[in-house]
């Protein structure tokens, strides 16, 4: 029989798509491997300060608000709405975290009026976007105008006149506790004073990871789980993806598009909204007028990063989180050992992306940045104040760029909708 018969009779099966998937043991040997690294570039430049438990610590708490944030666009879009507005949506967080704390004497009403302030901006947000079907953009722009005005507002009417208040500013709110793993912390604490190689490193992160942490800071994280379980282990999940992907076959199907898009941008606002009561209630203890400084952006881009998945844009936040500690304690030289990490990183991806992926001009482009990047380490010493404070958003830039090739949307993201439309 013919190869042409072969093939008509039995066709030839095309080869599996192999998509790599993000295991929790490799996830723990990449971050043990990143640790190596800090720790060699600990020992070679001297700066300490890049696995201390008080730049962890500090990385920690910079990392919460930029990744509630990005939670809360990972809901919005995932339901198909642009959430430009959550920038708005945290300033909201912010003056009413602090209102909520102060009204009640409780750092935890705090955070429950926060969350219900960024749920109205959400709220505005549906109703423009949702029910009206204005382009999602020019509704995001708009609620992060009203969000500054509004809540200019509100401290003159509010704050102006209480002691240590004013028209820009909240006084002191109640403090939020914090919590220790018992034990350990002077154990780490000597062994991190020591600087030996590696070991010193993990006594740093552990401690930075386990000592005064912010009972504010531990549901932050626990979000990030609790969200990938409801959006991607429940019925209900299943149904507010469906109407960011495809809402006319959801709708076919009996779901409320409408009513699953508004829901999924309330949550979206909720969580921004506790993105900025971390900043009045714990960052800083008190509101003050542009006190979210682009975070919500952030958020956003962190989103981006993960590739709309929520493991992915907590990483996101760490990394900003970690670049902006890193900018604050030693400064130009935290910053510069931070180089040699990303030159030696930059090598690793050019060697995978020659021998595993066959990727020569691909290679050869990530080869030459890790070349430039390590010359602009050995010819320096340090890096210049004026750079370090741009150093997260430079990063954040860069590893947009370099996931650009990979990030899939929702399908529906962004696009109106309609009920009873057949496309």
């Amino acid at each position: 029989m013919s190869a042409t018969g072969l093939t008509a009779d039995r066709p030839v099966e095309a080869a599996p798509n192999r998509r790599f998937r993000l295991t929790f043991p490799m996830l723990l040997l990449g971050l043990v491997a990143l640790i190596v690294l800090l720790s060699i570039a600990r020992m070679v430049t001297g700066a300490n300060d890049i696995t201390s438990g008080g730049t962890v610590s500090a990385a920690l708490g910079l990392a919460v608000p930029i990744g509630l944030a990005a939670l809360g666009g990972l809901w919005s879009e995932r339901a198909g709405v642009v959430n430009i507005g959550l920038e708005g949506m945290m300033i909201l967080g912010t003056w009413f975290g602090a209102w909520g704390a102060l009204q009640f004497d409780n750092p935890w009403a705090g955070v429950v009026a926060g969350a219900i302030g960024g749920a109205l901006g959400g709220a505005i947000h549906a109703v423009a976007t949702v029910t009206f079907g204005v382009d999602h953009i020019i509704s995001g722009v708009a609620i992060n105008i009203v969000g500054v005005g509004f809540t200019q507002y509100l401290s003159k009417l509010v704050f102006d006149g209480m002691p240590g208040g004013g028209a820009k500013q909240s006084p002191p709110v109640p403090s939020m506790s914090t919590l220790s793993v018992p034990w350990i912390g002077d154990p780490l604490r000597t062994l991190e004073a020591k600087h030996w190689f590696v070991l010193s490193d993990f006594a740093g992160v552990l401690r930075g990871l386990t000592q005064n942490v912010s009972a504010f800071t531990i549901l932050a994280i626990l979000l990030v789980p609790l969200s990938y379980y409801v959006l991607w282990r429940t019925a209900f999940g299943l149904r507010v993806r469906s109407v960011g992907e495809r809402p006319v076959a959801a709708e076919s199907l009996g779901v409320n598009v409408y009513l699953y898009k508004w829901i999924a941008v309330l949550f979206s606002g909720g969580l921004a909204g506790l993105g900025g009561a971390f900043l009045s209630i714990v960052a800083a203890g008190i509101y003050r007028d542009g006190q979210t400084g682009g975070r919500g952006y952030i958020g956003l881009a962190a989103m981006i990063f993960g590739n709309w998945r929520p493991g992915g844009l907590a990483g996101g936040a760490a990394l900003f989180g970690y670049t902006d500690a890193l900018q604050l304690r030693q400064g130009g030289t935290s910053v510069h050992a931070l180089l040699l990490v990303v030159a030696l990183l930059l090598a690793a991806v050019a060697i995978y992306q020659l021998v595993r992926q066959g990727r020569n001009k691909a290679a050869l482009i990530t080869g030459i940045g890790a070349v430039v990047v390590f010359v602009v380490f050995a010819v320096t010493d340090t890096v210049p104040e004026q750079f370090t404070s741009f150093t997260p958003y430079l990063t954040t830039l860069l590893v947009l760029s370099l996931a650009s090739q990979r990030l899939r949307p929702p399908a529906a993201d962004g696009i109106p909708y309609r009920r009873g439309q057949t496309t």
